[in-house]
């Protein structure tokens, strides 16, 4: 079981069925999955950049991603439809936790000049987005055999209903927010 699975059932749970006064476990809001994505819009001038992001973001999260196709001809883009353009991956399970786990203690505190993620990222629904300027902070990627850096965007899932559930249930997690 990982790590933080194991913080969730055994801390976090009793804590926001305090919190929030929920009667059935079921109700407690719970991390459903979590999708990175990389979009490479340069990829329709070298597609050899493609085939560097699909590594990476395997490196990154211990599966393979699935390479995403435009759905339709941009002339003012030089689009063509079925080029492909970006790759994703959706975790699930302890994959999932052992992902989160990384990202929140070894790849975030990473980042140069770092003071915390914002806050202001919750979607309504109490799902949270973040969006990264490169991959480097990860330590599976080696750093001389990237040619270029890519954005990375990272979207937490929750079964939340509003944003404040979200943002305690992340909180509770050790997700590092910035001090308001």
């Amino acid at each position: 079981m990982a790590r933080l699975r194991e913080h969730y059932t055994k801390n976090v749970l009793p804590e926001l069925m305090k919190e929030f006064g929920y009667k059935n476990i079921m109700a407690v809001p719970k991390i459903e999955k979590i999708s990175l994505n990389i979009g490479l819009g340069e990829a329709t001038g070298n597609p050899k950049l493609m085939d560097g992001a699909v590594n990476e973001l395997g490196q990154i999260a211990g599966q393979r991603p699935v390479i995403c196709k435009a759905k339709k001809s941009i002339a003012a883009f030089k689009l063509r439809e079925n080029m492909p353009i970006g790759c994703m991956v959706t975790l699930r399970g302890d994959r999932m936790y052992e992902f989160l786990d990384r990202l929140i203690n070894v790849s975030l505190p990473r980042v140069r000049d770092f003071r915390g993620i914002s806050s202001k990222a919750f979607d309504g629904r109490g799902n949270y987005t973040l969006g990264l300027k490169d991959q480097l902070i990860f330590p599976e990627i080696d750093y001389n055999k990237v040619e270029k850096t890519k954005g990375l965007n990272i979207c937490v899932t929750t079964t939340a209903k509003t944003d404040a559930e979200g943002l305690a249930l992340l909180k509770q997690m050790g997700m590092p927010f910035a001090a308001k």
